[in-house]
């Protein structure tokens, strides 16, 4: 077994405000391995992208890590000062944003970007970096990229837009890919060219990458593992397979049957009652207890950890012994 390349354990992310501390990430606790993607999915508001955002340290102030550790290769990278942290996220860590004008420099041609990117990361030289840019280009899917090299980025569409932007995030063949929505802005067919791509990447480099995005159905093509998360907590974590076939968190069950089927035509389609709650006002015990038709007292009082739940793990008190014992007696007497 190889150990894990990227390992977050217990992260907690807060932001102190004139009212107090609001907490936006508690006790995220995740590993990814060498050619594995992993998927995270939840609403907007879960916490999907300050997760990503904490791991390559681009949290925005006044937000901070509070508690816990993330581990690269197993070395710690979320106490590292500035300077080193930026050095390792373009050389071990690569990151691709779902706004490509964010990453790209409208100044200066992709060709340039590219190639002054692995002149820094990888020491080769500019005639090299300029046949290597190439290739990357046209590994993206870029037409004529010998002559589109030496383009500016207004000269792109958006889809090739966000396909520059993949090869810049790769060109220095990083250890981890942090792709935040990575896909939203293109087409579906481009779309499938681009997770085709990540995924192959992923196994042919051996690079690690955490796949933050809203949509199953992306996530049910290019992830090994998917982990749900509601409120700023992990709800369930398993096997793609199985926590899309068979969720076990309640929250989970609600997302996968949000899903419409293309077997069959319905009229309505199936809805979470109720919304994520605000930061400021996270309910005791289980963050989800108040929109879950399956909550009983302990879920009101008690935080349940990540339990044992065959193949994927939930942080659900239906799957710990004593609650199913309580639950069945309380059956009994009804």
């Amino acid at each position: 077994m190889m150990p894990a390349l990227l390992e977050v354990e217990d992260l907690r992310v807060e932001f102190p405000t004139r009212r107090g501390l609001l907490t936006a990430l508690d006790g995220i606790s995740f590993a990814i391995d060498p050619g594995e993607v992993l998927g995270v999915v939840g609403e907007s508001g879960a916490g999907k992208s300050m997760t990503g955002a904490a791991i390559i340290g681009l949290l925005e102030p006044p937000g901070r890590i509070a508690a816990g550790q993330v581990r690269l290769a197993g070395r710690r990278i979320d106490t590292l000062p500035y300077e080193e942290m930026r050095k390792i996220r373009g050389r071990e860590i690569g990151a691709i944003f779902q706004d490509p004008l964010t990453t790209l420099n409208p100044l200066y041609r992709i060709g340039d970007q590219l190639i002054e990117t692995m002149q820094t990361h990888l020491g080769v030289n500019a005639a090299e970096a300029r046949r290597r840019a190439i290739e990357w280009l046209e590994l993206v899917g870029i037409p004529a990229a010998a002559q589109r090299v030496d383009s500016y980025p207004h000269e792109f569409s958006g889809g090739m837009r966000q396909r520059v932007v993949i090869a810049l995030a790769l060109c220095a063949e990083p250890k981890l890919i942090v792709a935040d929505e990575p896909t939203t802005a293109l087409d579906v067919s481009i779309q499938a060219q681009v997770i085709t791509l990540l995924k192959r990447l992923a196994r042919e480099k051996g690079t690690a990458m955490m796949l933050v995005t809203h949509d199953m159905g992306v996530i049910a093509e290019a992830a090994d593992r998917v982990a749900v998360m509601y409120a700023g907590r992990i709800a369930e974590i398993g096997p793609v397979r199985e926590v899309v076939r068979h969720p076990k968190h309640p929250y989970s069950v609600g997302l996968m049957a949000s899903i419409p089927p293309l077997d069959r035509r319905v009229e309505r389609l199936a809805q979470i009652e109720g919304a994520m709650p605000r930061l400021s006002a996270i309910p005791p015990g289980c963050p989800f207890n108040p929109r879950c038709p399956y909550a009983f007292g302990r879920c009101r009082t008690e935080r349940p950890e990540l339990l044992e739940t065959g193949a994927t793990r939930a942080a659900c008190w239906l799957y710990d012994a004593a609650s199913e014992r309580h639950v069945a007696g309380a059956r009994a007497h009804g």
